[in-house]
């Protein structure tokens, strides 16, 4: 049942991150004016890049850091994914690897 819920939710991850890249290339085709197809794989190679790199909680980990020894307060656990099933392995696998291709074909 873990393996369907992180495919689940990479799933989820692609579309999202898909129709967020489409909408900010229609606003960029619409001011500028151009291709769709061509710009929407540079996009979606952009995003699977950001992803590759941001995907896993330990850039916000890091950044909390000063502020929870401030109070006192332990690291966070290394587990605490928020509920989420994918790590940052699974969500460059599943994710960005796929947005990854998609872009390069698109694009090229």
């Amino acid at each position: 049942m873990t393996v369907l819920r992180g495919l689940r939710e990479a799933l989820v991850l692609i579309v999202v991150t898909a129709a967020l890249a489409a909408l900010c290339v229609g606003v960029w085709v619409a001011v500028s004016g151009g291709g769709f197809v061509h710009r929407f794989g540079i996009a979606l190679v952009v995003v699977a890049l950001l992803l590759a790199i941001t995907g896993d909680l330990t850039l916000s980990r890091i950044g909390m850091l000063d502020a929870r020894t401030t109070f006192g307060l332990a690291p966070e656990r290394e587990d605490a994914g928020g509920g989420r099933v994918l790590t940052g392995i699974g969500i460059f696998l599943f994710v960005s690897v796929p947005l990854l291709v998609v872009g390069v074909l698109l694009a090229g």
